[in-house]
Formats: structure tokens, sequence, C-alpha cells
């Protein structure tokens, strides 16, 4: 683990003029001296967080039979075979370097009249630290910020973190509750706009998603669009998204990743990842058209522009990029659309799943389908198309339909995490089984059943060797996250 991740440093947030870095880059210099503001810290790292979620993590999309490779490329052997190293798929130092820069917001933040900057702070330390155990499990944490004392951070248990993470949201409620006064975040909170009542929404929700997957016990409260985030609140970033490629790319970062640039050329994520046979074979047994249409693009040779066509993940003879789907227009809509990092069809589904085991109260059946609808809607259909849709006599569609509850609360998530939600979908396949997406035909994928974690950074092995060999040995079919089935 580099050093420079657990060490105070300075921060300067790249504006929008004279830019000569990534646009809203955090620079950080373990040299010198905080040279920062809440206000520009707040902008920058909440833009990083966004881009983290939505940039990093296709892999899993594509393990979680959402994505396919396109048939125009050599087969890797790391995605498709399952032969990644200890150098592929990692997200350990982007994540520790942006939860430097929300420890660096929560010390310069101290005084009360900071306080709302300092909750902010505190929430997504949690965000963060929560896909770090979900990649990981076991990561520094009580450490990780102590270079005064500890230059190689030990590593604690993922359990352990995700309940003091509870905590620190708790903590972070409270900060908002008992600080209505403090100086607003206004326009640098590029989330909520300095809006703590929704905030708070985010956190419980997030707070929730811990307890739910970590069966932890946490103070909850009632379901509701009261408490948590719900069709008219997502968490989202939007610092002013352009169409532009100058500064590293001003273009919302979904689209700049898997989308076009500014002249709109596909980016080579554009090209790569098509649609996946299994989720597609899915939409369309259950008469799912219309959300398979905003999935995924109608394939280039089809006159009609209606035709969808998915890979078979691992198939060595898969066609052409012609004759398969893209990423679709109800995922890519413009370089200005906003950065998802909770959707409001997340937030009812986890409420859906709290209800029906009893961590809060509320009716789970008008949540199910309060998720549904919000899915639909965020693709740029309507409450009745949804409402069609549910109301089919099918398992897993309707919810009276659905003998086993569980399963179709989580199926319709997974399907709602399509496209920004790719770390939570496989989170889900990892923790409950559902659905059942198949492994890689290829012939030369290794282990069995689908990867349960990844590797360690090298980096870690390198530079905290001790500490991280403590883990023992890391078998990505057999070592578990502690929540994983």
């Amino acid at each position: 683990m580099k050093k420079y991740f657990y060490i105070m440093v300075g921060l300067v947030t790249i504006g929008l003029s004279g830019c000569k870095k990534d646009f809203l880059e955090l620079s950080v210099n373990p040299n010198t001296p905080s040279v920062t503001t809440p206000q520009f810290t707040l902008a920058g790292a909440l833009k990083v967080a966004s881009d983290i979620v939505n940039i990093n993590y296709p892999h899993y999309g594509v393990w979680a039979g959402q994505l396919s490779p396109s048939g125009n490329y050599v087969p890797s052997p790391q995605l498709q075979q399952y032969q990644f190293t200890t150098d592929n798929y990692q997200v350990f130092a982007p994540l520790y370097a942006n939860l430097t820069n929300f420890n660096t917001l929560e010390t310069i933040s101290a005084d009360a009249s900071f306080a709302k900057f300092r909750a902010i702070a505190k929430i997504m330390k949690a965000y963060d630290f929560e896909q770090l155990v979900d990649n990981y499990n076991n990561v520094p944490y009580t450490e990780a910020f102590n270079s005064s004392k500890t230059l190689f951070p030990k590593y604690d248990k993922g359990a352990d973190i995700y309940a003091d993470l509870i905590k620190q949201i708790d903590a972070a409620i409270a900060l908002i509750d008992g600080n209505a006064s403090a100086t607003n975040p206004d326009i640098s909170d590029i989330v909520f706009k300095g809006d703590m009542a929704k905030w708070k929404l985010f956190a419980n929700t997030l707070k929730l998603r811990l307890a739910v997957r970590g069966k932890l016990t946490a103070t909850l409260p009632a379901s509701g669009d009261a408490n948590y985030l719900n069709a008219s609140v997502k968490a989202a970033t939007q610092p002013g998204y352009a169409n532009s490629d100058a500064v590293g790319g001003q273009q919302s970062p979904f689209w700049r990743s898997f989308g076009f640039d500014q002249n709109g050329n596909p980016t080579g994520n554009n090209a790569y990842y098509r649609a996946n046979a299994y989720e597609l074979g899915i939409l369309t047994a259950t008469n799912d058209t219309l959300r398979a249409r905003a999935f995924y693009a109608a394939i280039a040779n089809d006159p009609k522009k209606i035709k969808r066509v998915g890979i078979i993940f691992g198939d060595d003879s898969a066609v052409p990029n012609a004759g398969t789907s893209a990423i679709g227009p109800g995922l890519l809509k413009s370089a200005t659309q906003d950065g998802i990092m909770m959707s409001s069809a997340e937030s009812y589904f986890l409420q859906a799943e709290a209800v029906l085991n009893g961590t809060i109260t509320g009716n789970a059946q008008t949540l199910y389908e309060s998720g549904i609808t919000a899915s639909f809607v965020a693709l740029g259909l309507s409450a009745d198309d949804a409402k069609t849709y549910y109301n089919q006599p099918i398992a897993n569609v309707s919810w009276a339909a659905s003998t086993n509850k569980l399963q179709a609360i989580i199926t319709q998530k997974w399907i709602s995490l399509t496209g920004y939600g790719s770390l939570e979908a496989y989170n889900e396949i990892r923790r409950t089984g559902y659905p059942a997406v198949p492994r890689s035909i290829d012939s030369k994928a290794i282990g069995t059943g689908l990867p349960t974690r990844v590797f360690y950074p090298t980096s870690e092995y390198q530079q905290n060797a001790d500490n991280v060999g403590k883990e023992g040995t890391i078998d990505p079919f057999k070592s578990k996250i502690f929540w994983a089935k």
C-alpha cells in the first residue's frame, strides 16, 4: 500500500478555468501542507467518487450476466477465462486516494461552522469503504490515516468495518440534525446542492444497505419516501457536465467511458462491451421488451433498427459488432447526464427486502413495485409501462406470482442495476445466489462457479507485505467477502 494514501495531504481542486488537469481533479501531494478549503475539497472528492463507481466495474457487469465482450476482439484471459492477477480489476488505490480526500475534508471541517461538510465526509467515507470491503473483504481501516504512527496499516475485518460504518453514518446524521445554521455547502455539493435533508435520505439508504447486506443491527426508520432515497431523490453527481474533451473530459463519467467523445466517435469501451445473452434472454422471456430496448441498442445490420442480439459470455465464435447490441439509449442518454451513485430503484428494492426480513416496517409489495417503476422511469419509460409489466402473472415479475419473494426482489434489483450498478449487481449474486448467472463457456475458463473476489493489488504485496500476508492465500473462487453466500 502506497504510504501517501494514509498521509494527511494538501488538496487543490482544479476548476473549469485555467485547467491543466482533469475536470475537478484533486491533486494529492504528500510533501506539502494542506492548502485547500472544505468547498474545493468537497466538489472534487464527490466527482471522483462518482467516477469510480461509474467507470471501474465493467468486469462485474460481465460476470453478472449483463454485458459481454465483443466478438471483434481477441478473448481476454483475465475476463473470459477468469485468469486475472494482482494487477487486474484494481480499485484499491483510487478508493484509498479518494478516502484521503474525504478524510482531509473531515479534518479541515472540524469547526462547528463546517459541520455539514464534516457530515458529508463521513457519509462518503462510508460509501467508499463499503466498496473496499465488497471488493477485498478485510482492508486497512482503523490505521488507514495514522501515518504519523503507522506507515504499514493493519488489516481490519470486513464485518467490523461494516459495523463501524453504520456508527459513522449515525454520527453524520447527528451532525446534520444538530447544526442547522452551519455553513451550507451550496454549489460545492455537486450531489444535492447543499440540501442536507437529501443527504439524510442518502445516509439512511446507505446505512440500510450495510445493515441488510452485513446482517447487522442498526437504528433505522420505517420505509417510505420521507426516510430513504425515492422516486424524486437519487444520489447522483452533476457538477455541470458538458460535451467537451477538454481538461481530461467534462462528460458524465458513464458517457465518457462507455459512450462517445465530443465529436460523436464511440469509445473503446463502447465498442468492446455488448449485450449479454443471459440478461437479454430473461428480459425477452418476461416480455420486458421496453427495458431491453433501453438497456441495449438495436444491431447495426437490422434495417428496421429493432432487433437486439446478445453474446453468450465466453463464446469464441461470437459474431462481430454489426450483429450484436451495444449499450443502449436508456443508459447512454447524453454527455451531460447525471453520474449515478445510488438509484431510486435500488433504494426501493433495499427497503422491500428489509421489510421482508423484518429489519424495517412497511409494505414489501408496494416497495417492490415502486422499485420496478423507478427502474422504468429512469430509462425514460412510464409508470404505466411498469404497471403493465409487473401485472403479468409471471414469477419474479408479479409479486403475487412469485413464491420466492426474495428471489423476485433481487432479480428485479439486478435488472435495475444494469449499466450504472455493476458492482452492486454482482454483490447481490454473490450474497444471495440470485439470479443464477452462468459461468463463461470458454473452454479455458479456470475454477468452478463465478469468482468470489479479486486479489489484493501488487502494490500491497510490495509495500505492506507483512500485513497483507496475514490475510493468507487468496483464492478467487473460494475466498469470500464476509457477507457472501
